[in-house]
């Protein structure tokens, strides 16, 4: 099992600080990660969120690889509806060439309705314009000259000079519900979500139909995660900023009816449940942004993901060790201890069988 680190790099309010200390910070953590045996640095994108959700991950990425040497780096995810697909392949390619080889491009949907909105982009069309807009970037890479005439885009006679180190450079896809996963495995992606073993059918059938193996694609997952030395540290560390997580996490889902039928944590009941209980209530739940929390000891965290990998199958679980708003020093301690007393446990589990 690899353990990957994805940067939600994100300023909120209550908790400003400059966005230059912020932007550091998590660059800082991001070597850190290399150091602590991390195998990936992710990023994350998001469009006029209050707390200023980075919205541009190829600077971030590049400024990574200037100060990392080995890990990989990539996206997690990449709104690549909203973006010019050919001007999002010569960044990626870009990329990989300024750290020799090391990028993954993961795309997804994502995009709030305000974000849709405000880039032009019909709400409905953002899967679509997502998957057409990556057998561009794929073509691009590639190398070849080609014409692309679609739905979404038009292009004449492109051929990109660009070229990435990898051959292939890796492409991802989120993706959750059978359509979603079964037109990712049918155009030959890696998964950039894990869904639980008995969906994830649904990617491996259309992979094969479409000549894949299954074995050869990577699967990865992203949570929240504090570790300290008790629960109760955990979770007095962490509470103020999961809850805001929650929040902000709940109202955008609330934007959007596919989102609530899919995403909405349930009750016990089944119902679905976006009500964040008030700080010093919500430890009692254990709940986290997408369902039970990992805010806890070593112990704890590591019996959290024993569950975890049973009923999700994956390659890679990458944890987002500092949440938005809080003193990157309390992170960079999350990340250490989570390096030292969680990642030895599972360095010869195989999340797959």
């Amino acid at each position: 099992m690899n353990f990957g680190l994805i940067l939600i790099i994100r300023n909120p309010p209550k908790w400003h600080r400059s966005d230059h200390e912020v932007y550091q910070g998590y660059i800082d953590n991001a070597v850190l990660g290399e150091k602590l045996g991390f195998s990936h640095l992710w990023t994350s994108e998001h469009h006029f969120m209050e707390c200023g959700w980075s919205p541009s991950q190829f600077p971030i990425l590049a400024s990574i690889a200037a100060r990392t040497d080995h890990i990989r780096i990539g996206t997690l995810i990449y709104l690549l509806a909203l973006h010019n697909p050919v001007q999002a392949a010569e960044d990626a390619a870009t990329v990989d060439i300024l750290s020799n080889g090391r990028l993954d491009f993961a795309v997804g949907p994502g995009g709030s309705p305000n974000e849709c909105r405000a880039f032009g982009v019909p709400y409905p069309e953002r899967r679509a314009r997502m998957h057409e807009g990556l057998a561009i970037v794929r073509k691009c890479l590639d190398g070849e000259r080609f014409d692309h005439s679609g739905k979404y885009f038009q292009f004449k006679s492109i051929q990109m000079t660009t070229r990435p180190v990898q051959k292939p450079l890796p492409l991802w896809v989120a993706a959750f519900g059978p359509k979603a996963l079964t037109e990712a495995g049918a155009g030959g992606y890696h998964l950039a979500a894990t869904p639980p073993a008995e969906t994830q059918k649904y990617y491996d059938d259309a992979l094969r139909a479409a000549g894949h193996d299954p074995r050869k694609f990577q699967r990865s997952m992203h949570q929240i995660v504090h570790v300290a030395e008790t629960d109760e540290k955990a979770w007095d560390e962490a509470e103020p900023f999961i809850h805001y997580y929650m929040e902000k996490h709940y109202a955008m889902i609330e934007e959007d009816t596919l989102l609530r039928s899919t995403s909405a944590p349930l009750d016990k009941s089944g119902k679905p449940n976006l009500s964040v209980p008030p700080i010093g209530e919500l430890r009692k739940t254990d709940r986290g942004p997408y369902g039970p929390s990992f805010i806890g000891s070593p112990d704890t965290i590591t019996r959290k993901l024993e569950d975890l990998f049973r009923t999700h199958p994956m390659d890679e679980m990458s944890p987002s060790l500092g949440l938005p708003g809080m003193d990157p020093k309390i992170a960079r301690k999350s990340m250490e201890l989570f390096a030292r007393e969680v990642m030895p446990h599972f360095k010869n589990f195989n999340g797959r069988k």
